[in-house]
């Protein structure tokens, strides 16, 4: 089975010969400027030996008006449009990695809800701030940011060729909103992106960002129309297979299951014990619907041998050889 078929196969929950892996990183400055971000993003799913490849969106993001230096300044939010960089520099990015890979396997883009994008470009203790202050200007500029992710989305699907998009979600964490006022604020401005995805294909992660190392309101999240799930197993402690069936009856798949961060197991184990963490994973979740991955994005400087031998495990796992 080749990578392509085995990663389809897992997001419909049908029979693999192995559990497929993903993983990913950011990339420097450097390494996303022009055509050296087609080539790092292809360096590193080749010399890890993943079965997906995830576009990071790393030195392309929304543009923004100016400082927002008050409440009242994100009034002045537009969105970007059609033949920004934001967008076409995006759609660029996926065609031509699209193109350079020839089908060898999935392609999916990474996108960040708005209110992500709000707190990168003000500071979180700002936009915080100004939602105490007066929310509406902010939830008015992440709209428009929605408006511009619905487009982005169906381009990268429809015309540049990614079987789907990887929707991230942050700023759920239980200390920061309640689950009603999450709702309320944030929300309106997750869905756009998600319910353009899925209009165009059936292919679609939904990530539930832990990224602030604090459990997040995923019962807001459990709503929102998805069924290919990524969630922070070590921050919510909630394993794969608990995770699958809270998520149930919409969950096709899941993925992840390894702690991303700098002390957990994928970075600084050895051989024997990132095998022996893979198939303790394998054991729980099952073969059926599983992709093996982190909880967020890995380090960027993992050795990359770390990344194969899950993917040996995965493969000595599926013939009953380890």
């Amino acid at each position: 089975m080749d990578k392509r078929s085995r990663v389809l196969n897992a997001l419909d929950e049908k029979q693999v010969d192995r559990v497929p892996v993903g993983f990913w990183h950011h990339f420097t400055a450097e390494q996303v400027r022009g055509e050296e971000a087609a080539k790092s993003h292809l360096e590193f799913y080749r010399k890890s030996g993943i079965d997906i490849l995830k576009i990071m969106s790393d030195g392309i993001s929304f543009e923004f008006p100016g400082p927002m230096e008050k409440a009242s300044d994100w009034s002045k939010v537009r969105p970007n449009g059609s033949k920004s960089n934001f967008i076409q520099g995006s759609v660029e990015r996926a065609k031509r990695i699209k193109e350079a890979l020839n089908d060898e396997c999935c392609l999916f883009y990474n996108i960040f809800a708005p209110f992500s994008l709000v707190r990168f470009y003000a500071g979180d203790e700002r936009v915080m701030e100004h939602i105490r202050e007066d929310r509406k200007p902010l939830m008015d500029a992440m709209a428009a940011i929605a408006e511009d992710n619905a487009e982005l989305v169906y381009r990268l699907i429809k015309e540049a060729g990614c079987d789907g998009a990887y929707i991230s979600v942050q700023g759920g964490e239980i200390n920061r909103f309640t689950a009603e006022e999450y709702e309320e604020i944030v929300t309106p401005s997750d869905l756009p992106a998600l319910v353009s995805a899925n209009e165009v294909s059936n292919y679609n992660i939904f990530h539930m960002c832990g990224y602030d190392g604090v459990r997040n309101h995923l019962e807001v999240w459990k709503k929102y129309p998805a069924r290919i799930y990524n969630w922070a197993v070590y921050i919510e402690n909630i394993t794969l297979s608990q995770g699958r069936s809270y998520l149930k009856p919409k969950a096709d798949c899941i993925l992840g299951g390894f702690d991303n961060r700098k002390g957990g197991l994928l970075y600084r184990g050895n051989k024997e014990e990132i095998q022996a963490e893979t198939r303790r994973l394998l054991d729980d979740a099952g073969t059926m619907g599983t992709i093996l991955g982190a909880d967020c994005t890995i380090p960027m400087d993992i050795p990359l041998e770390h990344l194969r031998w899950v993917v040996e495990a995965a493969e000595e796992y599926g013939n009953g050889s380890f």
